[in-house]
């Protein structure tokens, strides 16, 4: 499997807007696209872009935001441009809708990355099944819960004391005494909390 090797905060100051690819440290002021907003290089004026670049700047960002790999965000499109309704709309749904998000959302680990983790390793329940594949896509009444072994983890509490201060998404019924979250409803584009611009990857993937 492909590995990005580089900072993440990189990605950030790359694309001009805070991805919050590193959990709790972008709430701080040791946040680098806080301390230095400029792209990384020596060269950091950069000209006006073209239709595709802007485009292809769209899709990286949101592969990014989520960790998804290229062929992966592919089939996500061919999918979402299957289904009715506005295929844009559609795809941030199904990325919205994946495992390691939802837990993310919720509030239960720091960064969609960690969250990806306790997925692998079997620490999370997903209608009383255990489920180790964090690209699993949600279902709306779905219940997800963490293993009872794993309650007592370190950064799963300190990431739930955060979580109760910052409050979740209207969508969510999160239960932060259990560590269960109900899927209450499909959330609206309002919602969906990500700086992309979803209608210019529908142009890119539709030439």
């Amino acid at each position: 499997m492909a590995k990005y090797l580089d900072s993440d905060c990189k990605r950030c100051r790359r694309y001009g807007v805070k991805l919050n690819l590193k959990g709790e440290r972008c709430y701080t002021g040791k946040c680098a696209f806080e301390k230095r907003k400029t792209p990384p290089g020596m060269h950091t004026k950069a000209g006006k872009l073209s239709d595709y670049g802007l485009q292809l700047r769209e899709k990286q960002k949101l592969r990014y935001i989520y960790g998804v790999l290229e062929r992966q965000f592919r089939r996500y499109f061919e999918n979402a441009a299957k289904k009715k309704g506005m295929t844009g709309f559609n795809l941030l749904l199904t990325l919205e809708f994946r495992l390691d998000n939802i837990i993310y959302l919720a509030g239960f680990m720091p960064s969609r990355k960690s969250a990806r983790q306790i997925v692998l390793h079997n620490k999370v329940l997903v209608n009383g099944k255990k489920v180790n594949v964090s690209n699993y896509i949600c279902k709306v009444n779905d219940v997800i819960s963490i293993n009872e072994k794993f309650k007592e983890n370190k950064v799963l509490k300190e990431a739930v004391e955060l979580a109760k201060q910052r409050g979740h998404k209207n969508w969510l019924d999160v239960n932060y005494e259990n560590l269960s979250i109900k899927i209450l409803r499909e959330p609206t584009r309002e919602e969906i909390d990500v700086p992309v611009n979803e209608q210019l990857i529908v142009e890119l993937y539709s030439k």
